[in-house]
């Protein structure tokens, strides 16, 4: 049975309608549940633009719309229109969104460049498209002198998160918002569970471990008529090139909570993986298993695990050991005798998706301005640098794969265009081999 890994994805259409009081983004924004509450005072309109009209996508835009009364959905943009049009009808269908979805039909862009028009129209801008696009997309709107909120992981290679931090900078001396969709960062109690750890709750933190062990990824048949480029489009989680591999895809959430506590980044890594399940042809050339030793710079070991068969055990999380205790953010902390030193509340909801909105509109509104560029880009290098060393075989080093200059974008976007990665005969694709693969 064929599953979406992802948990932020939207549901059926008729499940959409049934429970459209926003069931999006992977959280359901409860009647109870804690909210930064957005006032815009003067009662502008604030218009964004949605780029990449994928179920996250979706999700983003409910969310945006939701932070302010004031905001409105203007434009939408994508490379398949009949997954623009899916978004359209169920963000039409939220009643507590209406009034707020303004988008003619000459709002509507289909294509590798609609990303440009899209912008054009907006105050802020959604970046939802698979991560090879995102450096693009986020230059062109910083350029444009738009606030910005983009999905991770932000890049799939070292150019591009290169280009991330350049226009991340251009944001700060522009003064723009951007926020970053590793919402983990703006939930309370993460917040909470991560500065009892670096006041020193658990004592000097000595090793951590992360896990992402879910079910298969779906894909997408391939359709008579569909160009290479499309099919890998369509099946991106399948592609490195576009997923980024499933480091930076899927556990790139626990791994930069990792980063959070230490206040920084790992200086090196190396690791193993493979393919169990993903066998035969139209499978892709990415990974379904790794095992990633990332090291820091004081020497501490963050171990990653992932994982994403069907049929297999299901963990997904983070735990953190230190000189006086233990703990995660399930169970919480607790010292090596056993006594327990913090436990989350369970009885405060909080929608960490929807925060990461609010925050973002409050401070375009107040003019507190946010950017999470910097974090966010180191988090995603740090997991190409995983993929990389699982792919080599080698020891990957930080200030190395940072200067790499290869891409595994290809340098012309279009339908008629093929890929880096192309099936043989049979309609298999070269997978990476450890100690023959160069990153």
């Amino acid at each position: 049975m064929k599953k979406i890994i992802e948990t932020d994805l939207l549901p059926s259409r008729r499940s959409f309608i049934k429970h459209s009081s926003l069931a999006l983004g992977g959280a359901l924004l409860s009647p109870g549940a804690e909210r930064v509450f957005v006032n815009n005072s003067n009662n502008d309109v604030i218009r964004i633009a949605l780029i990449g009209c994928g179920k996250r996508g979706a999700g983003a835009a409910a969310q945006a719309l939701t932070a302010s009364k004031n905001v409105r959905l203007v434009a939408l943009a994508d490379v398949f229109r009949d997954q623009l049009d899916e978004t359209f009808f169920h963000l039409s269908k939220i009643e507590k969104l209406k009034g707020q979805i303004d988008v003619p039909e000459n709002h509507k862009f289909v294509g590798f460049d609609a990303y440009k028009k899209a912008i054009e129209l907006a105050d802020v801008v959604l970046l939802a498209t698979p991560a090879p696009f995102r450096p693009d997309h986020f230059e062109a709107a910083i350029a444009a002198s738009k606030h910005v909120f983009m999905e991770k992981p932000l890049a799939s290679d070292a150019p591009g998160i290169r280009k991330i931090l350049a226009t991340g900078e251009l944001a700060t001396r522009k003064k723009l918002s951007v926020v970053v969709g590793l919402q983990n960062r703006y939930d309370p109690t993460h917040q909470e569970f991560v500065n009892l750890i670096k006041e020193g709750a658990i004592g000097d933190v000595l090793s951590a471990n992360c896990y992402y062990m879910v079910g298969n990824i779906n894909l997408v048949p391939r359709k008579p008529g569909w160009t290479e480029m499309e099919y890998q489009v369509r099946n991106w989680r399948y592609f490195n090139w576009l997923w980024a591999g499933s480091p930076a895809g899927l556990q790139i959430h626990n791994d930069d909570v990792v980063n959070w506590v230490k206040n920084g980044y790992p200086v090196r890594a190396q690791g193993v993986g493979g393919r169990s399940a993903f066998k035969g042809p139209d499978n892709g050339d990415v990974y379904d298993h790794f095992y990633v030793e990332y090291e820091y710079a004081d020497g501490f070991k963050l171990h990653s695990e992932i994982r994403h068969i069907d049929g297999t055990m299901k963990k997904n999380g983070f735990s953190f050991l230190g000189t006086k205790g233990y703990g995660d953010l399930a169970t919480g902390l607790k010292e090596h005798n056993g006594k327990v030193i913090w436990k989350k509340n369970d009885r405060i909801i909080h929608n960490p998706y929807q925060i990461e909105h609010d925050k973002l509109f409050e401070s375009i509104t107040t003019g507190k301005l946010i950017n999470d560029t910097e974090w966010g880009a180191k988090s995603t290098m740090a997991c190409i640098i995983g993929r990389m060393a699982a792919h080599s075989g080698q020891t990957i080093e930080w200030d190395e794969a940072m200067q790499s200059n290869v891409s595994i974008v290809p340098e012309k976007l279009a339908w008629d265009a093929n890929p880096l990665v192309m099936p043989d005969q049979n309609g298999n694709y070269p997978v990476p081999v450890a100690g023959v693969a160069t990153v």
